[in-house]
């Protein structure tokens, strides 16, 4: 009787889960949308404000931090080695 009892609880759990996931999933998704929307819209934003402090006719040059370059040794260790036919 008790293991019945057990399989009984466990469908009916599954199938409110199930039921439950149905009516809340769309509700769900479309906070998730927001909530990235308003990131996305933030980021954007920002990068708008950038570009808008630059008057027309101005030029801006963002200049590329150099690179120290690493000599030939750095690059590894030779290994002689012989063919063997």
């Amino acid at each position: 009787m008790g293991l019945l009892k057990t399989i009984f609880f466990i469908l009916l759990f599954y199938y409110a889960f199930k039921f439950l996931a149905r009516l809340f999933a769309p509700f769900l998704m479309k906070k998730a949308a927001e909530t990235i929307q308003k990131k996305a819209q933030q980021q954007y934003g920002g990068q708008q404000k950038q570009k808008e402090t630059v008057r027309e006719g101005e030029t801006v040059i963002d200049k590329k931090p150099r690179n120290h370059q690493q000599g030939k040794d750095s690059v590894g260790e030779y290994v002689d080695f012989e063919e063997i036919d």
